[in-house]
């Protein structure tokens, strides 16, 4: 039985567990910093960065953005809604950063992320959006889509994996897809995370350096980089035909990683009017003992060792 006898000892073991429970976020951060390190070693190709936010800030404004997504996440299954989030952008510009803190203190039934592999060669013959589809929210669902339907505008046209034809179709038949969804119930948001020239190749360098980050490094990363221009042409085009007031586009400007993810969660947060959930009171039951049940040791053989012991 544990023992909560001495308040002092407990409330000295409460507040230890929940500094821990922030410490995923604060090694994500020391990862950024890790980062930062082996830019000092990459040659700068324009303008440097204003400063970062200061640091205190930052994660005093990330916990209680991330305290208020919570409580978004409460009205949302308390209404039923059905939420779904597109992130678009260039590679390396943050996307997956952002999603990571959006999603990091939230239910992942109730919010998830849906990240599309390349189709395969039975989805090519199918209707473009259908494997998009299958993963849209019923009821009381948030999905954040980690690039999305937008790749025929983007990835495909610029690497000629898509016809002409094809592509006039997606600018012709999406407009009307998304007044479906929206007719439908689902609140649709599209982010596009916007970095420079300079920072993307800061970026991949610091991709190329960094042995736990290269995997991030694909092939058709890399020819991206060479064909910045297309891409560019790709993403005005794809602005200028899909920005409806059904679902319009909203820019995030990714070149600070840190003030991106908090501008990004307070839109978020004013995109969903939500109230805060009143919940019963949670009151823990005293655990039942039964003076006929004794614990059987664990063999040692199953332990793992503790190399970590202090």
């Amino acid at each position: 039985m544990p023992n909560t006898s001495n308040p002092s000892d407990f409330q000295k073991k409460a507040h230890a567990d929940l500094i821990d429970s922030y410490d995923e976020e604060l090694e994500m951060e020391h990862d950024d910093d890790r980062l930062d390190e082996l830019l000092l070693a990459v040659p700068a190709q324009g303008a440097e960065n204003e400063h970062g936010i200061d640091r205190r800030l930052y994660f005093k404004e990330l916990f209680r953005l991330q305290g208020e997504l919570v409580k978004l996440q409460d009205w949302v299954i308390h209404k039923k809604l059905k939420v779904v989030v597109l992130f678009e952008g260039r590679d390396a510009a943050g996307k997956g950063g952002a999603i990571k803190r959006i999603t990091q203190r939230l239910n992942p039934r109730v919010c998830r992320v849906a990240a599309l592999p390349a189709p395969s060669e039975r989805e090519k013959t199918q209707w473009y959006f259908q494997r998009y589809v299958s993963h849209l929210p019923a009821g009381g669902e948030m999905v954040l889509f980690d690039r999305s339907w937008y790749n025929r505008a983007g990835v495909e046209r610029v690497m000629g994996f898509c016809s002409d034809d094809d592509y006039e179709d997606f600018f012709r038949t999406v407009p009307e897809f998304e007044k479906m969804l929206v007719r439908s119930g689902i609140i649709l948001i599209k982010y596009w995370f916007s970095i420079t020239d300079e920072e993307q190749h800061l970026r991949f360098t610091m991709r190329i350096k960094d042995p736990l980050k290269q995997w991030k490094l694909s092939p058709m990363d890399l020819e991206s980089r060479r064909r910045w221009e297309n891409y560019t042409v790709a993403k005005e085009t794809m602005l200028e035909r899909s920005n409806i007031a059904e679902a319009p586009w909203w820019i995030v400007e990714g070149n600070d990683k840190k003030r991106a993810r908090l501008n990004c969660m307070a839109h978020l947060l004013e995109q969903i009017p939500y109230q805060e959930v009143e919940h019963p009171t949670v009151i823990l039951p005293e655990r039942v003992h039964n003076p006929d049940y004794h614990r059987h040791p664990v063999p040692s053989q199953m332990i793992i060792a503790n190399r970590y012991s202090s």
